[in-house]
């Protein structure tokens, strides 16, 4: 099953290669699309350079709206029948995807979720209150949805292209994208799985963008999609 990775990126030029590299190296069928969401240290053009040569690379350019507005430029372009969301911070590790992906492919799921909290994969011991707030939203999404999820926020999330196509239109621009993607497959009535990932989180000094603020906009998310209407 040919997979789709969907890249959104800003301001990574210091990882996006290495990142690209080891997507590339897995033994996979792929499409790597990639979303330069108005970078201003090159890394649009470190994609340009790496992409050449090879024809199932694609580069969306756009102003700077966020992550899930990257994430949305990028879905049109994918057309594998499994689509994975990978950050280009390397924070999680691409070496993880066969085992996210293999229980789609399987035939028993439609989504699976990579848990950075089930443990079994390495984790950096960083930043308390990330892991408690990440905690709080879980356990809140659980009692809205009645599901077990032990990371809604985790950023390595594969689907279907069908389950993708079938939760759109999405809506959330910035870092409530992740609340949104799970909101809706939960009501989705999709097989969901999880699986242990690896986690090598940043520091903010390290590039780190998202904060404790965002958990306030996250909640509101999984309160609204619970229940808003298509």
């Amino acid at each position: 099953m040919r997979v789709s990775f969907l890249v959104p990126a800003y301001n990574e030029a210091a990882t996006i290669v290495e990142l690209l590299d080891r997507v590339s190296a897995l033994d996979l069928e792929q499409q790597i699309v990639v979303v330069d969401d108005g970078s201003t240290d090159g890394t649009g053009d470190l994609v340009d350079d790496w992409r050449s040569g090879r024809d199932n690379v694609i580069v969306v350019r756009q102003a700077n709206r966020g992550k899930g507005a990257a994430i949305r430029a990028a879905i049109p372009h994918a057309d594998g029948e499994i689509a994975v969301i990978q950050d280009a911070d390397l924070e999680y590790d691409p070496v993880d995807i066969p085992e996210l992906v293999a229980p789609i492919r399987s035939g028993v799921a439609d989504a699976v979720f990579g848990s950075r909290l089930i443990g079994g994969r390495p984790q950096r011991a960083h930043l308390f209150w990330h892991k408690v707030g990440n905690r709080a939203l879980s356990l809140l999404t659980n009692v809205l949805y009645n599901t077990t999820l032990s990371d809604m926020e985790t950023g390595y999330k594969a689907f279907t292209i069908e389950v993708l196509r079938a939760i759109e239109p999405l809506y959330e621009s910035d870092f409530r994208i992740e609340p949104e993607l799970t909101a809706k497959i939960c009501r989705g009535d999709f097989r969901i799985y999880e699986v242990p990932i690896a986690y090598y989180g940043r520091s903010y000094d390290e590039g780190k963008k998202i904060t404790w603020r965002d958990g306030f906009p996250a909640v509101y998310a999984l309160v609204k999609y619970r229940f808003r209407d298509k």
